[in-house]
Protein backbone atom coordinates (compact mmCIF):
# COMPACT_ATOMS: atom_id res chain seq x y z
CA UNK A 1 0.00 0.00 0.00
CA UNK A 2 2.81 2.23 0.62
CA UNK A 3 4.61 2.00 -2.50
CA UNK A 4 1.61 2.25 -4.39
CA UNK A 5 0.71 5.35 -2.52
CA UNK A 6 3.81 6.48 -3.30
CA UNK A 7 3.81 6.17 -6.71
CA UNK A 8 0.25 8.18 -7.09
CA UNK A 9 1.42 11.17 -5.12
CA UNK A 10 3.35 12.77 -8.00
CA UNK A 11 0.32 11.64 -10.33
CA UNK A 12 -1.94 13.35 -8.47
CA UNK A 13 -0.10 16.42 -7.87
CA UNK A 14 0.45 16.56 -11.79
CA UNK A 15 -3.32 16.47 -12.50
CA UNK A 16 -4.25 19.07 -9.22
CA UNK A 17 -1.88 20.72 -11.48
CA UNK A 18 -3.41 20.22 -14.73
CA UNK A 19 -6.45 20.97 -13.18
CA UNK A 20 -5.91 24.47 -11.87
CA UNK A 21 -4.48 25.32 -15.36
CA UNK A 22 -7.49 24.27 -16.71
CA UNK A 23 -9.57 26.48 -14.42
CA UNK A 24 -7.12 29.91 -14.94
CA UNK A 25 -6.96 29.29 -18.55
CA UNK A 26 -10.43 28.54 -19.99
CA UNK A 27 -11.48 28.22 -23.41
CA UNK A 28 -12.79 30.77 -25.57
CA UNK A 29 -16.61 30.72 -26.27
CA UNK A 30 -17.24 29.10 -29.42
CA UNK A 31 -20.38 31.09 -30.49
CA UNK A 32 -21.05 34.78 -28.76
CA UNK A 33 -23.03 37.81 -29.50
CA UNK A 34 -20.94 40.94 -30.54
CA UNK A 35 -22.30 44.17 -28.27
CA UNK A 36 -19.97 46.39 -30.22
CA UNK A 37 -18.63 48.42 -26.91
CA UNK A 38 -16.13 47.69 -24.68
CA UNK A 39 -16.86 45.77 -21.27
CA UNK A 40 -17.60 47.86 -17.90
CA UNK A 41 -14.78 45.79 -15.44
CA UNK A 42 -13.68 47.04 -12.70
CA UNK A 43 -11.85 48.24 -12.37
CA UNK A 44 -11.49 50.19 -15.72
CA UNK A 45 -8.13 49.10 -17.18
CA UNK A 46 -9.50 49.78 -20.66
CA UNK A 47 -6.82 51.85 -23.04
CA UNK A 48 -4.92 52.96 -19.95
CA UNK A 49 -0.89 53.15 -20.03
CA UNK A 50 0.64 51.52 -16.95
CA UNK A 51 4.54 50.88 -15.97
CA UNK A 52 6.30 47.74 -17.16
CA UNK A 53 7.04 46.59 -13.77
CA UNK A 54 3.26 46.47 -11.92
CA UNK A 55 1.42 44.12 -10.33
CA UNK A 56 -1.06 41.99 -12.43
CA UNK A 57 -4.30 44.11 -13.44
CA UNK A 58 -7.23 41.70 -12.37
CA UNK A 59 -10.31 42.64 -13.17
CA UNK A 60 -14.04 41.55 -12.87
CA UNK A 61 -16.99 41.49 -14.74
CA UNK A 62 -20.42 42.70 -12.59
CA UNK A 63 -21.60 40.44 -10.27
CA UNK A 64 -25.54 41.61 -10.55
CA UNK A 65 -25.15 41.04 -14.39
CA UNK A 66 -22.87 37.66 -15.24
CA UNK A 67 -22.18 34.54 -14.65
CA UNK A 68 -18.48 34.22 -15.84
CA UNK A 69 -15.81 35.88 -17.77
CA UNK A 70 -13.33 35.13 -20.04
CA UNK A 71 -10.07 37.51 -20.90
CA UNK A 72 -8.26 36.74 -23.88
CA UNK A 73 -4.08 38.54 -23.61
CA UNK A 74 -2.55 39.22 -26.68
CA UNK A 75 1.01 39.96 -26.81
CA UNK A 76 2.94 42.08 -29.56
CA UNK A 77 4.90 38.80 -30.61
CA UNK A 78 1.84 36.73 -31.16
CA UNK A 79 1.64 35.12 -28.26
CA UNK A 80 -1.67 34.69 -26.15
CA UNK A 81 -2.90 33.46 -22.80
CA UNK A 82 -6.47 33.25 -22.02
CA UNK A 83 -8.09 33.69 -17.81
CA UNK A 84 -11.07 33.66 -16.37
CA UNK A 85 -12.77 32.24 -13.09
CA UNK A 86 -16.33 32.84 -12.09
CA UNK A 87 -16.35 36.50 -13.16
CA UNK A 88 -12.95 37.54 -12.09
CA UNK A 89 -9.76 37.67 -14.28
CA UNK A 90 -7.02 37.28 -12.20
CA UNK A 91 -3.57 36.71 -13.67
CA UNK A 92 -0.45 34.81 -12.02
CA UNK A 93 2.65 37.41 -10.96
CA UNK A 94 4.75 35.57 -12.85
CA UNK A 95 2.70 35.37 -16.01
CA UNK A 96 1.58 38.76 -15.87
CA UNK A 97 5.50 40.00 -15.68
CA UNK A 98 6.77 37.85 -18.36
CA UNK A 99 3.57 39.78 -20.78
CA UNK A 100 4.59 43.07 -19.52
CA UNK A 101 8.66 41.72 -20.33
CA UNK A 102 6.90 40.42 -23.91
CA UNK A 103 5.32 44.37 -24.75
CA UNK A 104 7.11 47.12 -23.34
CA UNK A 105 7.05 49.86 -24.86
CA UNK A 106 4.33 48.71 -27.11
CA UNK A 107 0.80 47.71 -25.83
CA UNK A 108 -1.21 43.84 -24.84
CA UNK A 109 -4.72 43.63 -26.82
CA UNK A 110 -7.35 42.47 -24.16
CA UNK A 111 -10.53 40.82 -25.56
CA UNK A 112 -13.33 40.01 -23.10
CA UNK A 113 -16.59 37.63 -23.04
CA UNK A 114 -18.69 37.58 -20.75
CA UNK A 115 -21.92 35.26 -19.74
CA UNK A 116 -25.24 36.67 -19.06
CA UNK A 117 -28.04 33.84 -18.57
CA UNK A 118 -27.10 31.28 -21.16
CA UNK A 119 -24.99 33.60 -23.72
CA UNK A 120 -22.06 34.55 -24.34
CA UNK A 121 -21.46 38.07 -25.07
CA UNK A 122 -18.02 39.30 -26.52
CA UNK A 123 -16.81 43.29 -26.31
CA UNK A 124 -14.72 45.13 -28.46
CA UNK A 125 -11.35 44.85 -27.67
CA UNK A 126 -9.25 47.40 -25.72
CA UNK A 127 -5.49 47.87 -25.39
CA UNK A 128 -2.94 48.04 -22.09
CA UNK A 129 0.12 50.03 -23.39
CA UNK A 130 3.35 49.32 -21.52
CA UNK A 131 5.50 52.14 -20.35
CA UNK A 132 9.19 51.58 -20.60
CA UNK A 133 9.22 53.52 -17.59
CA UNK A 134 8.77 51.62 -14.39
CA UNK A 135 7.19 52.83 -11.25
CA UNK A 136 8.85 52.91 -7.77
CA UNK A 137 8.51 49.53 -6.24
CA UNK A 138 6.93 50.89 -3.14
CA UNK A 139 4.06 53.21 -1.82
CA UNK A 140 2.95 53.82 1.89
CA UNK A 141 -0.42 54.77 2.89
CA UNK A 142 -2.37 55.10 6.11
CA UNK A 143 -5.50 53.09 6.30
CA UNK A 144 -8.61 54.80 8.22
CA UNK A 145 -12.17 55.33 8.23
CA UNK A 146 -13.14 58.10 6.79
CA UNK A 147 -15.19 60.10 9.52
CA UNK A 148 -12.16 61.06 11.19
CA UNK A 149 -14.76 61.96 14.02
CA UNK A 150 -13.51 58.21 16.09
CA UNK A 151 -11.27 55.61 15.45
CA UNK A 152 -10.65 51.86 17.28
CA UNK A 153 -7.82 50.74 15.18
CA UNK A 154 -5.28 52.35 12.09
CA UNK A 155 -2.24 51.73 10.46
CA UNK A 156 0.45 52.91 8.12
CA UNK A 157 0.67 50.07 5.96
CA UNK A 158 3.48 49.57 2.79
CA UNK A 159 2.71 47.94 -0.75
CA UNK A 160 5.22 46.40 -2.93
CA UNK A 161 3.30 48.14 -6.49
CA UNK A 162 5.14 44.82 -8.45
CA UNK A 163 3.28 42.26 -6.51
CA UNK A 164 0.28 42.19 -4.11
CA UNK A 165 2.92 41.99 -0.74
CA UNK A 166 1.32 44.34 1.90
CA UNK A 167 2.69 44.76 5.38
CA UNK A 168 2.48 47.15 8.17
CA UNK A 169 4.61 49.72 9.29
CA UNK A 170 3.12 50.49 12.37
CA UNK A 171 -0.59 50.70 13.85
CA UNK A 172 -2.13 52.10 16.90
CA UNK A 173 -2.90 49.73 19.19
CA UNK A 174 0.72 48.90 20.10
CA UNK A 175 1.63 51.85 22.08
CA UNK A 176 -1.61 53.00 22.88
CA UNK A 177 -1.88 53.48 26.55
CA UNK A 178 -5.18 55.29 27.20
CA UNK A 179 -8.35 53.86 25.11
CA UNK A 180 -11.05 56.03 26.31
CA UNK A 181 -8.25 59.15 24.54
CA UNK A 182 -7.07 56.82 21.75
CA UNK A 183 -4.45 57.35 19.57
CA UNK A 184 -4.21 58.84 15.72
CA UNK A 185 -0.74 57.51 13.88
CA UNK A 186 -0.39 60.13 11.06
CA UNK A 187 2.10 62.06 8.41
CA UNK A 188 4.41 59.01 7.48
CA UNK A 189 7.25 61.16 5.72
CA UNK A 190 10.66 59.76 3.97
CA UNK A 191 13.76 61.87 2.71
CA UNK A 192 14.33 61.36 -1.12
CA UNK A 193 11.92 58.25 -1.11
CA UNK A 194 14.05 56.36 0.73
CA UNK A 195 13.61 54.98 4.48
CA UNK A 196 16.77 55.39 6.36
CA UNK A 197 15.26 58.38 6.97
CA UNK A 198 12.21 58.96 7.67
CA UNK A 199 9.39 59.68 9.99
CA UNK A 200 5.59 59.82 11.77
CA UNK A 201 3.60 61.17 14.12
CA UNK A 202 1.64 59.79 16.98
CA UNK A 203 -1.07 62.01 18.67
CA UNK A 204 -2.77 62.09 21.73
CA UNK A 205 -2.58 59.13 23.57
CA UNK A 206 1.71 58.60 24.37
CA UNK A 207 1.93 61.34 21.97
CA UNK A 208 4.99 62.11 20.17
CA UNK A 209 7.01 62.18 16.09
CA UNK A 210 9.05 58.67 15.65
CA UNK A 211 11.98 59.78 13.25
CA UNK A 212 14.45 57.54 11.94
CA UNK A 213 17.92 58.98 11.49
CA UNK A 214 20.46 56.43 9.37
CA UNK A 215 18.05 53.70 10.71
CA UNK A 216 18.15 54.34 14.42
CA UNK A 217 14.69 55.59 16.01
CA UNK A 218 13.96 57.97 18.51
CA UNK A 219 10.78 59.92 19.48
CA UNK A 220 10.80 63.76 20.09
CA UNK A 221 8.77 66.58 21.29
CA UNK A 222 8.55 68.93 18.51
CA UNK A 223 6.56 71.42 20.63
CA UNK A 224 9.26 74.09 21.55
CA UNK A 225 9.55 77.89 23.23
CA UNK A 226 9.49 79.08 19.52
CA UNK A 227 6.31 77.45 18.57
CA UNK A 228 2.55 77.47 19.64
CA UNK A 229 2.22 73.80 18.86
CA UNK A 230 4.25 70.55 17.77
CA UNK A 231 5.09 69.51 13.80
CA UNK A 232 2.39 68.40 11.01
CA UNK A 233 2.67 67.84 6.97
CA UNK A 234 6.49 67.15 7.18
CA UNK A 235 9.03 67.60 4.01
CA UNK A 236 12.71 65.83 4.47
CA UNK A 237 15.30 68.41 2.51
CA UNK A 238 16.43 66.50 -0.24
CA UNK A 239 20.78 66.16 1.08
CA UNK A 240 20.60 67.39 4.88
CA UNK A 241 18.84 66.38 8.15
CA UNK A 242 16.35 69.55 8.34
CA UNK A 243 12.41 68.98 8.30
CA UNK A 244 10.11 71.79 7.49
CA UNK A 245 6.96 71.22 8.76
CA UNK A 246 3.68 73.30 9.51
CA UNK A 247 2.94 73.78 13.41
CA UNK A 248 -0.89 73.98 13.55
CA UNK A 249 -4.14 74.27 15.69
CA UNK A 250 -6.54 72.48 13.90
CA UNK A 251 -9.98 71.91 14.34
CA UNK A 252 -12.99 69.99 12.63
CA UNK A 253 -16.71 70.78 11.91
CA UNK A 254 -19.12 68.32 10.44
CA UNK A 255 -21.70 69.17 8.23
CA UNK A 256 -25.71 68.02 8.54
CA UNK A 257 -26.49 69.25 5.04
CA UNK A 258 -23.18 70.08 2.92
CA UNK A 259 -22.17 67.65 0.54
CA UNK A 260 -18.53 67.60 1.55
CA UNK A 261 -19.14 66.75 4.70
CA UNK A 262 -16.51 66.96 6.72
CA UNK A 263 -14.50 70.14 6.83
CA UNK A 264 -10.83 70.58 8.18
CA UNK A 265 -9.33 74.15 8.95
CA UNK A 266 -6.60 75.97 11.04
CA UNK A 267 -7.07 78.49 13.64
CA UNK A 268 -3.31 79.37 13.79
CA UNK A 269 -0.73 77.57 10.92
CA UNK A 270 2.95 78.69 10.71
CA UNK A 271 6.36 76.75 9.36
CA UNK A 272 9.21 75.58 11.28
CA UNK A 273 12.86 73.88 10.60
CA UNK A 274 13.97 70.81 12.52
CA UNK A 275 17.17 70.23 12.98
CA UNK A 276 17.59 66.31 13.08
CA UNK A 277 21.44 66.22 14.15
CA UNK A 278 20.83 69.36 16.73
CA UNK A 279 17.48 68.47 17.87
CA UNK A 280 16.40 72.11 17.33
CA UNK A 281 13.55 74.20 16.07
CA UNK A 282 13.63 77.55 14.33
CA UNK A 283 10.70 79.14 12.75
CA UNK A 284 10.61 79.61 8.81
CA UNK A 285 7.72 82.31 8.70
CA UNK A 286 4.89 83.05 11.40
CA UNK A 287 2.61 85.73 10.06
CA UNK A 288 0.39 86.59 13.06
CA UNK A 289 -2.89 87.62 10.63
CA UNK A 290 -2.15 84.88 7.85
CA UNK A 291 -2.21 80.97 7.91
CA UNK A 292 0.71 79.11 6.23
CA UNK A 293 0.85 75.41 5.70
CA UNK A 294 2.15 72.36 3.56
CA UNK A 295 5.71 73.13 2.93
CA UNK A 296 7.57 70.87 -0.13
CA UNK A 297 11.21 71.56 -1.27
CA UNK A 298 12.69 71.60 -4.31
CA UNK A 299 14.52 68.70 -5.49
CA UNK A 300 18.13 70.78 -4.84
CA UNK A 301 17.08 72.30 -1.70
CA UNK A 302 17.26 75.58 -3.16
CA UNK A 303 13.51 76.67 -2.66
CA UNK A 304 11.00 75.66 -0.22
CA UNK A 305 7.36 75.99 -1.41
CA UNK A 306 4.19 76.25 0.61
CA UNK A 307 1.04 77.47 0.63
CA UNK A 308 -0.63 80.75 2.15
CA UNK A 309 -3.77 82.42 3.36
CA UNK A 310 -4.87 85.72 1.58
CA UNK A 311 -5.96 88.05 3.77
CA UNK A 312 -10.00 87.93 4.63
CA UNK A 313 -12.62 90.93 3.45
CA UNK A 314 -12.33 93.18 6.33
CA UNK A 315 -16.06 92.74 7.07
CA UNK A 316 -15.26 88.89 8.01
CA UNK A 317 -11.56 89.34 9.83
CA UNK A 318 -13.38 89.57 13.40
CA UNK A 319 -15.60 86.47 12.48
CA UNK A 320 -15.45 82.83 13.87
CA UNK A 321 -13.77 80.98 11.82
CA UNK A 322 -16.63 78.48 11.42
CA UNK A 323 -18.36 81.23 9.52
CA UNK A 324 -15.09 81.97 7.35
CA UNK A 325 -14.05 78.85 6.70
CA UNK A 326 -15.14 78.62 2.90
CA UNK A 327 -14.29 82.38 2.38
CA UNK A 328 -10.26 80.94 3.30
CA UNK A 329 -8.22 80.67 0.03
CA UNK A 330 -4.54 79.33 -0.28
CA UNK A 331 -2.05 80.86 -2.87
CA UNK A 332 1.24 79.30 -3.41
CA UNK A 333 4.07 80.75 -2.55
CA UNK A 334 8.34 80.15 -2.25
CA UNK A 335 11.60 81.14 -0.67
CA UNK A 336 15.01 80.49 -1.46
CA UNK A 337 17.19 79.03 1.24
CA UNK A 338 20.98 78.92 1.51
CA UNK A 339 22.36 75.74 3.57
CA UNK A 340 25.32 77.19 4.22
CA UNK A 341 23.63 79.51 6.57
CA UNK A 342 20.29 78.08 6.91
CA UNK A 343 18.97 81.72 5.98
CA UNK A 344 15.93 81.72 4.05
CA UNK A 345 15.06 84.22 1.33
CA UNK A 346 11.99 86.63 0.68
CA UNK A 347 8.86 85.36 0.14
CA UNK A 348 7.92 84.82 -3.81
CA UNK A 349 4.32 84.02 -5.15
CA UNK A 350 4.30 81.62 -7.31
CA UNK A 351 1.09 80.61 -8.26
CA UNK A 352 -2.19 83.15 -7.44
CA UNK A 353 -5.14 80.49 -7.24
CA UNK A 354 -7.56 83.17 -5.43
CA UNK A 355 -7.10 85.55 -8.25
CA UNK A 356 -10.08 82.69 -10.09
CA UNK A 357 -11.37 81.98 -7.03
CA UNK A 358 -9.54 78.77 -6.00
CA UNK A 359 -7.46 77.55 -3.39
CA UNK A 360 -4.36 75.61 -3.65
CA UNK A 361 -2.80 72.98 -1.42
CA UNK A 362 -0.52 70.19 -0.92
CA UNK A 363 2.62 71.08 -3.49
CA UNK A 364 4.68 68.68 -4.79
CA UNK A 365 8.23 69.76 -7.56
CA UNK A 366 8.66 66.76 -9.76
CA UNK A 367 11.98 65.32 -9.62
CA UNK A 368 13.72 67.18 -12.12
CA UNK A 369 12.76 70.50 -11.10
CA UNK A 370 10.46 71.59 -14.07
CA UNK A 371 6.78 71.16 -13.12
CA UNK A 372 4.86 71.83 -9.79
CA UNK A 373 1.76 69.35 -8.75
CA UNK A 374 -0.99 70.55 -6.40
CA UNK A 375 -4.29 70.03 -5.43
CA UNK A 376 -7.19 73.51 -5.88
CA UNK A 377 -10.41 73.34 -4.74
CA UNK A 378 -12.68 76.07 -4.28
CA UNK A 379 -11.37 77.05 -0.43
CA UNK A 380 -9.44 75.89 1.96
CA UNK A 381 -6.61 73.80 2.59
CA UNK A 382 -8.19 70.04 3.01
CA UNK A 383 -9.00 69.13 -0.18
CA UNK A 384 -9.23 65.66 0.32
CA UNK A 385 -12.89 66.34 1.70
CA UNK A 386 -13.89 68.65 -1.16
CA UNK A 387 -15.44 67.32 -4.05
CA UNK A 388 -14.83 69.99 -6.34
CA UNK A 389 -10.86 69.35 -6.06
CA UNK A 390 -8.65 68.03 -8.49
CA UNK A 391 -4.95 67.89 -9.05
CA UNK A 392 -3.41 70.88 -11.20
CA UNK A 393 0.47 71.00 -12.78
CA UNK A 394 2.09 73.82 -13.80
CA UNK A 395 5.72 74.36 -15.65
CA UNK A 396 8.34 75.65 -13.31
CA UNK A 397 11.45 75.90 -16.19
CA UNK A 398 9.96 79.33 -17.58
CA UNK A 399 9.80 81.08 -14.42
CA UNK A 400 6.97 81.30 -11.59
CA UNK A 401 3.77 81.58 -12.53
CA UNK A 402 1.47 84.53 -10.59
CA UNK A 403 -1.73 84.00 -12.17
CA UNK A 404 -3.82 82.35 -14.70
CA UNK A 405 -6.14 84.94 -15.01
CA UNK A 406 -7.21 85.34 -18.94
CA UNK A 407 -6.98 88.98 -18.66
CA UNK A 408 -3.67 89.73 -17.40
CA UNK A 409 -0.91 90.16 -19.93
CA UNK A 410 1.74 87.17 -20.80
CA UNK A 411 4.34 88.38 -19.01
CA UNK A 412 3.90 89.54 -15.79
CA UNK A 413 7.11 90.96 -13.37
CA UNK A 414 8.88 90.09 -16.50
CA UNK A 415 8.19 86.08 -16.85
CA UNK A 416 6.30 84.25 -19.35
CA UNK A 417 3.04 82.70 -18.15
CA UNK A 418 3.03 79.37 -19.17
CA UNK A 419 0.03 77.42 -19.48
CA UNK A 420 -1.24 74.88 -17.34
CA UNK A 421 -0.53 70.96 -17.71
CA UNK A 422 -3.60 68.31 -19.21
CA UNK A 423 -4.95 66.87 -16.63
CA UNK A 424 -7.92 66.09 -17.24
CA UNK A 425 -7.96 62.15 -17.24
CA UNK A 426 -6.35 61.95 -14.17
CA UNK A 427 -8.61 64.17 -12.42
CA UNK A 428 -12.09 62.78 -11.59
CA UNK A 429 -15.26 64.94 -12.88
CA UNK A 430 -16.90 65.32 -9.55
CA UNK A 431 -15.31 63.94 -6.66
CA UNK A 432 -12.04 64.65 -4.79
CA UNK A 433 -8.68 64.68 -5.98
CA UNK A 434 -5.66 65.05 -3.27
CA UNK A 435 -2.44 64.10 -1.94
CA UNK A 436 -0.76 64.52 -5.29
CA UNK A 437 3.05 62.89 -5.56
CA UNK A 438 5.51 62.39 -7.77
CA UNK A 439 7.31 58.91 -8.74
CA UNK A 440 11.13 58.84 -8.23
CA UNK A 441 11.62 59.34 -12.27
CA UNK A 442 8.69 61.81 -12.80
CA UNK A 443 7.09 59.07 -15.09
CA UNK A 444 4.11 58.88 -12.65
CA UNK A 445 2.01 60.84 -10.64
CA UNK A 446 -0.32 59.62 -7.81
CA UNK A 447 -3.31 60.80 -6.12
CA UNK A 448 -5.81 59.68 -3.41
CA UNK A 449 -9.74 60.13 -5.13
CA UNK A 450 -13.11 59.40 -3.47
CA UNK A 451 -14.27 59.04 -7.32
CA UNK A 452 -15.30 55.50 -6.90
CA UNK A 453 -18.49 56.52 -3.73
CA UNK A 454 -17.36 59.77 -2.58
CA UNK A 455 -16.43 58.49 0.88
CA UNK A 456 -13.45 56.29 0.81
CA UNK A 457 -10.27 57.35 -0.86
CA UNK A 458 -8.62 55.15 -2.98
CA UNK A 459 -4.89 55.38 -4.69
CA UNK A 460 -4.87 56.07 -8.28
CA UNK A 461 -1.62 56.25 -10.51
CA UNK A 462 -1.01 57.76 -14.20
CA UNK A 463 1.38 58.39 -16.62
CA UNK A 464 2.68 61.71 -17.25
CA UNK A 465 4.82 62.89 -20.35
CA UNK A 466 5.39 65.62 -22.27
CA UNK A 467 3.13 67.29 -20.37
CA UNK A 468 -0.11 65.60 -20.32
CA UNK A 469 -1.37 62.95 -17.96
CA UNK A 470 -2.72 59.86 -19.30
CA UNK A 471 -6.06 57.78 -18.21
CA UNK A 472 -5.60 57.35 -14.58
CA UNK A 473 -6.02 53.54 -13.09
CA UNK A 474 -7.11 52.44 -9.77
CA UNK A 475 -4.35 50.50 -7.68
CA UNK A 476 -4.13 46.89 -8.59
CA UNK A 477 -5.22 44.57 -6.05
CA UNK A 478 -5.39 40.59 -6.22
CA UNK A 479 -8.75 40.52 -5.92
CA UNK A 480 -10.41 42.91 -7.81
CA UNK A 481 -13.24 43.17 -5.90
CA UNK A 482 -10.86 44.43 -2.77
CA UNK A 483 -12.25 47.93 -3.09
CA UNK A 484 -15.71 47.60 -3.13
CA UNK A 485 -16.00 46.68 0.30
CA UNK A 486 -12.76 47.36 2.06
CA UNK A 487 -13.82 50.02 4.92
CA UNK A 488 -11.03 52.02 4.98
CA UNK A 489 -9.61 54.63 2.84
CA UNK A 490 -6.04 55.26 1.60
CA UNK A 491 -4.91 58.73 3.45
CA UNK A 492 -1.72 60.81 2.19
CA UNK A 493 -0.06 57.56 -0.31
CA UNK A 494 3.47 58.28 -0.63
CA UNK A 495 6.08 56.84 -2.82
CA UNK A 496 9.09 54.97 -1.35
CA UNK A 497 11.92 53.12 -3.74
CA UNK A 498 12.39 51.05 -1.06
CA UNK A 499 10.87 49.26 2.23
CA UNK A 500 10.46 50.31 5.62
CA UNK A 501 12.80 47.91 7.81
CA UNK A 502 11.83 48.46 11.18
CA UNK A 503 9.68 46.33 12.27
CA UNK A 504 6.42 47.87 14.84
CA UNK A 505 7.40 46.11 17.52
CA UNK A 506 11.11 47.88 17.07
CA UNK A 507 9.10 51.31 16.60
CA UNK A 508 7.13 50.63 19.54
CA UNK A 509 10.86 50.50 21.94
CA UNK A 510 10.90 54.29 21.72
CA UNK A 511 7.70 54.60 23.43
CA UNK A 512 9.17 52.68 26.17
CA UNK A 513 11.65 54.83 27.25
Amino acid sequence: MKRYTLFLLPLVAVALMWLSSCASHPTVPSSCKDTQCQPAIFPDYCDVTVPCNIAPLNFMLPTDEYQACVARFSMPDGQQQTYGDGVKVQIPESEWHAMLDASKGKSIKVEVWGQKGDEWLSFTPFEIHIAEEPIDEYLSYRLIEPSYVAWNYMEIVQRNLTSFEESQIFNNEITSVDREVGQCINCHSYQNYKTDNMLFHVRLSNSGTVIVNDGKVSKINLKRDVTAFGGAYPAWHPTAKLIAFSSNKTRQAFHTSNANKIEVYDEISDLILYDVEADSVSVICDDPELLEVYPAWSPDGKYLYYCKTIPLPEELRDKDIRSTYSYLQYNLYRRSFNLATRAFGEEELVYDAASVNKSATLPRVSPDGRNLLFAEGQYGCFHSRHRDADIVCMPLDKGCVVTQEESLPDTIQGRERPQLFDLSLLNSKDESDSYPTWSSNGRWIMCASRRLDGTYSRVYLSYFKNGKAEKAFLLPQEDPEVNTYLLKSYNRPEFMVEPVRISAREFSKVFEK
